[in-house]
């Protein structure tokens, strides 16, 4: 099936283009988190046999909506000894990138706001601002569990953001451009197919950036307390838990741009394609939280280094290799191939590798 494709200035105005598509993005990020806070808690309950939420609105349905109006109306509390500009700062510096990020994902072809040529690193470099802010709001606390949630954002961003640009890298080395949108249009075969390590290293080290589970040691309760939050309250905490779930929807999004083929799929219409692929991925999330353990923060740093760095140099040799060695071989060939490949990559690596020299701490 032939792809659809805007124009770039749709609807035919410059001005008009980024107006709506900034309002769109707008209106996207919003409901799309507040239906995913809804659609997490309710499908936990469903695996840990519980209820979930059930009384405001059919199945629940208003009760992200009820939390939200009960946040805005809370009283603002600042620490007495805390930095106070960088305390009202922070929540805006952590949720403003998570926007930005949606300014180069394709809803469907052509329906961006910009397509730049270097989608993927902007992406990659504005998805790291958010952990300024969170190390600002942890900072400006003058609470150590505050800090210590902190420093461990800056930790695990420094330590993840190496696999993950290198996975990235195998996907830009197949696609031959860095713009979202041609690495979609270059997705006759989904990438998942073709770099299974490489997604499975993506996936890890973005779930550690963003504090999801088993990587939310950032804000865990049974050490720090509610680590960079902690001194948060009113509409200030309502933008932190609004960018960490929007980094959830960022995360969703791009994996399904890089991998699972973007808003490219039969019969159904491009963007209900792209919000499908997005809902999927962000299942798997919630069923990672539910399934998974949280891991302590020697084997956080450890897993980074020493388990997803390696594997993704191999990933990105292998991919190299096989772009340079066999370009008129068909890419189906190489599916197979490559899933067996990171299979065995993944077995024997672990074989070397034990998290915390293999202690267990209870």
């Amino acid at each position: 099936m032939a792809m659809q494709w805007l124009p770039p200035d749709w609807p035919g105005n410059f001005w008009a283009h980024w107006a709506i598509f900034a309002v769109i993005i707008l209106v996207f990020v919003l409901l799309m988190v507040l239906g995913f806070i809804w659609f997490e808690r309710r499908a936990m309950a469903v695996m840990q046999a519980r209820l979930g939420p059930n009384r405001a609105g059919p199945f629940g349905l208003f009760q992200s909506a009820a939390d939200a109006l009960k946040i805005l109306i809370k009283e603002d509390i600042v620490p007495a000894r805390g930095d106070k500009l960088v305390h009202w700062l922070a929540p805006v510096v952590a949720f403003v990138p998570v926007l930005l990020i949606f300014a180069v994902v394709p809803f469907q072809g052509g329906a961006l706001l910009a397509d730049l040529n270097i989608g993927i690193l902007y992406v990659v470099a504005i998805s790291s601002v958010t952990a300024v802010g969170i190390f600002m709001a942890g900072w400006s606390s003058n609470n150590k569990y505050s800090t210590l949630g902190a420093m461990r954002q800056v930790a695990s961003v420094v330590s993840y953001e190496i696999p993950v640009v290198l996975s990235v890298v195998g996907v830009v080395l197949l696609a031959g451009s860095l713009s979202m949108q041609q690495i979609v249009a270059a997705q006759d075969i989904p990438f998942i197919l073709l770099q299974p390590l490489g997604f499975l290293l993506f996936f890890c080290g973005a779930l550690a950036e963003i504090n999801r589970a088993p990587f939310d040691l950032t804000e865990a309760d049974s050490e720090i307390v509610a680590g960079y939050m902690t001194e948060y309250s009113g509409m200030k905490f309502g933008l932190l838990f609004l960018a960490e779930y929007g980094e959830a929807l960022a995360i969703s999004a791009i994996v399904t741009t890089l991998f699972l083929g973007g808003w490219r799929g039969p019969l159904l219409p491009d963007w209900l394609w792209f919000l499908a692929k997005v809902g999927l991925v962000f299942f798997v999330i919630v069923w990672i939280r539910t399934t998974v353990p949280r891991l302590r923060i020697d084997q956080l740093m450890a897993l980074a280094w020493k388990f997803l760095f390696p594997l993704a140099l191999l990933n990105l040799l292998i991919t190299a290799a096989e772009i340079l060695v066999w370009p008129a071989v068909s890419l189906w060939v190489f599916v197979p191939i490559n899933i067996a490949i990171a299979m065995v990559l993944v077995v024997l690596w672990s074989k070397f590798f034990k998290l915390g020299w293999g202690k267990v701490e209870v």
